[in-house]
This record gives structure tokens, sequence and C-alpha cells, in this order.
């Protein structure tokens, strides 16, 4: 297998509820370890945490996401974005409808100065995504 570079996301404590919506905008498949799957000395609360997750869509695309492990600090910060990009105009208005439905708008879907169509949402897990379509010349 050849090497391939993937977002991992960290989430504190629904990284299992982020995982399946995001199943549900970009299809594929999900798997998902729980912390509870290889050890039973888990602090409260624990048994039911993501320690890895990987969902694979059809369109190619690799996202992975865990909950934070014991122990470690939950730090969101504004300093990562997952991009979506193309030319299949309906798939990618599809994806935006579904992830900013329950988010925020920073940037409206709409022609940009560059001659793409882009816009901007926070998820209702508060993950920042880009949708970018590109246009025919």
């Amino acid at each position: 297998m050849a090497s391939r570079l993937n977002p991992y996301l960290s989430f504190a404590g629904d990284a299992r509820q982020a995982l399946e919506f995001y199943q549900s905008v970009l299809g594929g498949e999900l798997s998902l370890n729980g912390y509870g799957d290889f050890s039973s000395e888990l602090p409260p609360g624990y048994e039911d945490k993501i320690m890895h997750g990987m969902l694979e869509t059809p369109a190619g695309f690799t996202l992975m996401a865990a909950d934070t492990p014991p122990g470690m600090d939950h730090r969101p910060g504004n300093n990562i974005s997952i991009s979506l990009s193309g030319e299949d105009a309906d798939a990618l208005r599809g994806y935006w409808d579904k992830l900013s439905a329950a988010g925020t708008v920073s940037v409206p879907l709409e022609k940009q100065m560059w001659g793409d169509v882009f816009g901007m949402c926070t998820d209702g897990f508060g993950i920042t995504w880009m949708v970018n379509i590109v246009q025919q010349a």
C-alpha cells in the first residue's frame, strides 16, 4: 500500500457521534475501536469512548478520529480545517448542505473572486470545513 496523509481529529467524548455523522454525509465504511476493547482498567466513562476510528469513503477520502485519551487535555483550536474540493458540484453541494445544516456558516457557498464556488462552515462538532467547487474554464 502506498503512503497516504489523513486528517486525524480529536474529540472530547463524542468521536463516535461525529464519525457516524461524517459517515452519513460522506458515505463509506466506518470502523470503531473503543478503549474498552483493549483494557478493563479505565477511568469511569471511558468504556465506550473511541480509541481509534476510521472512515473510508467511496470517493477515496479517509478520515480518522478518537476521543482524547485518559489523562490528556482536549484542546480544540482553529489551526486546522478539512477541505473538500473538486469538479463534482452536485456531490460537493450535498456534502456542504449536510455539514453546514447544524453548524455555522462563516463564508456562504458562492462564486468567489478566483472563479470557483467556495464556502466555509463549522459543523455541529466544532470542525471547520472548506468546500471548493472548481469551475470549468
